[in-house]
């Protein structure tokens, strides 16, 4: 029973892909003049329709929740840009075997790679100014991604996405 739960345990946590945050912001910004918000109308995610939808909901949760309003003529414009790549394996075994003699070597080596590559999903948040059409503010991340996951995991997947990426927003200025 201990050896089972022990799989299980690993097998969770093998499943289980961090969300990684980069952030980079102006300096100069202050985001108390900040109250309002909209998206770019050319706007191309490069999602879904349908995750593009969860995206947007999750992020005017998320920005509603913080103080920010959704606005016909805002403050600030949010663009997002998203692609989608195949990761390598992170592991390897080496096997290899070699011999020498007599000033003369030779040897066979062979990386046997552990584990699937997956797909990565690279979403990109730039924030705008509206008045001086300038980038204030930008978020990049980058975690795993499933396209045959269900409705509801995706909904999960991105709503996380967005708490992990804007728990940071808007950032502490010392100034």
């Amino acid at each position: 029973m201990r050896y089972l739960l022990s799989l299980v345990f690993c097998c969770l946590l093998a499943s289980c892909v961090s969300i990684k945050v980069n952030y980079d912001y102006d300096k100069g910004t202050d985001f108390s003049n900040y109250t309002t918000y909209n998206y770019f109308s050319d706007m191309e995610t490069g999602l879904s329709q349908l995750d593009e939808r969860r995206l947007i909901r999750a992020l005017d949760s998320t920005l509603q929740f913080k103080g920010y309003r959704l606005a016909e003529e805002p403050e600030f414009f949010i663009n997002i840009l998203s692609s989608e790549y195949r990761s390598a394996p992170n592991s390897s075994v080496g096997i290899g075997m070699g011999g020498t003699g007599r000033n003369v070597g030779g040897g066979v080596s062979v990386g046997l790679p552990i584990g699937n590559s997956g797909i990565q999903r690279h979403i990109q948040f730039d924030f705008v100014d509206a008045e001086r059409d300038a980038l204030f503010w930008q978020a990049s991340t980058e975690s795993g991604y499933r396209d045959n996951a269900s409705p509801s995991v995706r909904e999960d997947r991105l709503r996380a996405l967005v708490k992990k990426v804007f728990s940071k927003f808007p950032p502490e200025t010392n100034r």
